[in-house]
């Protein structure tokens, strides 16, 4: 069983943050574009919002198959894992409160006629690299677990 709750937290978060991370990674950069040609559309930036938007409520799969996959290889207590959890739980808050909202208030900017400064794009750009640090620092830790006894 714990293969197979493995297997599926692996592939829920392939599947859920990988679009999330390339989503907003790309949003900060069309934003500056729609910007700098107002004419452009925002049909780039809305794209990139809703796929961060419905992928974010996808990833919730993500923590929820790692705690079961967790529990049934019985390592609740080893570091990595309580470290994994508190960094999930901080890209997720990373997410939900700074990126995302972020992002929606840069399309209503860019919906406002005439759009005000770009500050905003930057801003979020950095949240993103924060919340995309928090996730490369987890899948390492999967990867690696430093100090289990449940084998590499």
């Amino acid at each position: 069983m714990s293969k197979v709750l493995l297997i599926l937290h692996v592939l829920a978060a392939v599947i859920a943050i990988g679009p999330v991370t390339v989503a907003a990674s790309m949003f900060p950069a069309a934003a500056r574009r729609a910007y700098a040609d107002p004419g452009s559309g925002l049909s780039v930036p809305r794209l990139l919002n809703r796929i961060c938007r419905v992928y974010a409520i996808f990833g919730l799969a993500v923590p929820f198959f790692g705690l079961a996959t967790a529990g049934s290889m019985r390592v609740f207590g080893d570091v990595w894992v309580l470290v994994s959890i508190v960094l999930t739980a901080a890209a997720a808050g990373v997410l939900a409160l700074l990126v995302l909202p972020g992002q929606n208030a840069i399309l209503a900017d860019l919906g406002a006629q005439p759009p005000s400064e770009p500050l905003t794009a930057g801003r979020v750009a950095m949240y993103t690299g924060v919340f995309n640090l928090l996730w490369a620092v987890v899948t390492v830790l999967m990867i690696v677990r430093p100090g289990s006894t449940t084998g590499a």
